[in-house]
């Protein structure tokens, strides 16, 4: 399998949310927004911040996006990465997080955050390896107030 991550443009909204909701589905809780994603919000996000697009065989496979704080442009948060079923068990998202990192160090950013739903807690160990860390201190603010917090994690890039 060829594996491209290509940074996502504005054009890519719409894919971008209908690869979120299919990564979603059966696997994050109904009550998640993600399962309500519009190419709108994703383009606002894309504005505002950025994201990538995961390419298997020139098909895409998963997408994830990022923000930064509206508080403190130095500190990102990753949300909405997710694979394909069809593409799962090949560790795959590791690719998608590894271009936030690299995009987050080239443009000198500080910090990153991720959050981790408290349904989903395997995911915890893989964030580790990436070097991030847990952070019960912070609060993630796209949190849905309607479900449980999740955990956040962060991983400083300058030190």
């Amino acid at each position: 399998m060829n594996l491209l991550v290509r940074e996502a443009t504005l054009d890519d909204a719409r894919l971008i949310a209908e690869l979120t909701r299919a990564a979603w589905a059966g696997t994050v809780a109904v009550t998640s927004s993600g399962h309500r994603e519009t190419a709108v919000g994703v383009a606002q996000h894309l504005h505002e911040g950025g994201g990538f697009i995961l390419l298997a065989d020139d098909v895409p496979a998963g997408s994830v996006r990022w923000l930064p704080l509206e508080s403190d442009a130095d500190i990102w948060e990753v949300l909405r990465m997710g694979v394909l079923p069809a593409y799962r068990g090949n560790h795959l998202s590791q690719y998608l997080l590894e271009a936030v990192i690299h995009g987050a160090q080239a443009s000198d950013v500080g910090e990153l955050r991720i959050a981790v739903r408290s349904d989903q807690s395997r995911l915890l160990d893989l964030y580790s390896a990436f070097g991030f860390e847990p952070a019960p201190e912070l609060e993630y603010t796209h949190a849905n107030p309607l479900e449980p917090a999740p955990i956040v994690m962060r991983r400083l890039l300058r030190h």
